[in-house]
């Protein structure tokens, strides 16, 4: 021991003992935060190739508003740096990117890109600075889902902008809520780990991705419900119903009193 004893005495040994601490504290963060997060390991790895291709489309189709580099164009377009995989698989698969109008909220419209495509583009943007990655088949399949709770979490999180069967409703300063009969389980997913347009982001510390699954099995069940009464009335719900049967309820009181009137002046 006395040789140690020696060396703690040495000039250097302070400094030699702060770089052995930051070596550790290093190694420690990089093996508690260095696993990907669950959305980012389910997509597989993105091959050069892909990034090429969608760098080309990149630069035809979205760098006038987004920036050559993604770096985004004031009064044109965001930057696209770090959003990730997942948020441009959501907009272009749902038609809503490339846009017509800059500044508009894009409704839904078919695909411009097809579906390869659409994977190279956001493998570019993943490539520019991280982000969720889409959605593994896995992640949204509904297999073992907790319908009700699914229910429970769309009702409390999601209704008050989708209504509770999900056929979208009108939001403030012109905005919308797109009804959600087209959407597939990854948009679906999708949206509720990016949060497009004026939808809140739902990361994985607010609604787990069971949690996420759960909620893809209750809208995609009530969606394909059937309508026991003939017309749905769009499924806003108990008060459009009662509007309509209250204003035919009047009507059909005018008519009748109409058809009196008329009979009595008849005799």
């Amino acid at each position: 021991m006395s040789w140690i004893t020696a060396r703690r005495r040495h000039r250097a040994a302070g400094y030699a003992v702060v770089l052995l601490g930051l070596v550790v504290a290093g190694l420690t963060y990089a093996a508690l935060t260095g696993q990907p997060s669950p959305a980012s390991a389910a997509s597989p790895p993105s091959n050069q190739q892909q990034i090429n291709e969608g760098r080309q489309l990149f630069a035809v189709t979205c760098a006038t508003c987004h920036g050559l580099h993604g770096q985004g164009v004031p009064g044109q377009g965001p930057s696209l740096i770090g959003v990730g995989a997942a948020a441009v698989d959501f907009q272009v698969s749902t038609g809503r990117m490339p846009a017509k109008i800059t500044g508009a909220e894009m409704p839904r419209k078919p695909p411009y890109f097809s579906t390869s495509q659409t994977h190279a583009l956001a493998a570019y943007v993943a490539s520019l600075g991280g982000g969720p990655a889409i959605p593994s088949a896995d992640q949204v399949s509904t297999r073992g889902a907790n319908l009700a709770l699914g229910q429970q979490i769309f009702i409390t999180n999601c209704a008050q902008c989708h209504n509770f069967s999900g056929a979208g409703g009108a939001l403030t300063s012109g905005k919308f809520a797109p009804p959600l009969t087209q959407a597939t389980p990854t948009q679906i997913y999708e949206a509720m780990l990016t949060g497009p347009e004026a939808m809140p982001v739902f990361a994985d510390t607010t609604i787990t991705p069971a949690q996420k699954r759960d909620v893809i099995a209750y809208v995609t069940t009530v969606r394909s419900e059937p309508n026991p009464g003939g017309f749905s009335l769009g499924r806003i719900g108990p008060v459009t119903e009662g509007l309509v049967a209250f204003l035919g309820g009047i009507a059909a009181l005018v008519f009748a009193a109409l058809w009196i009137t008329m009979k009595r002046r008849e005799v």
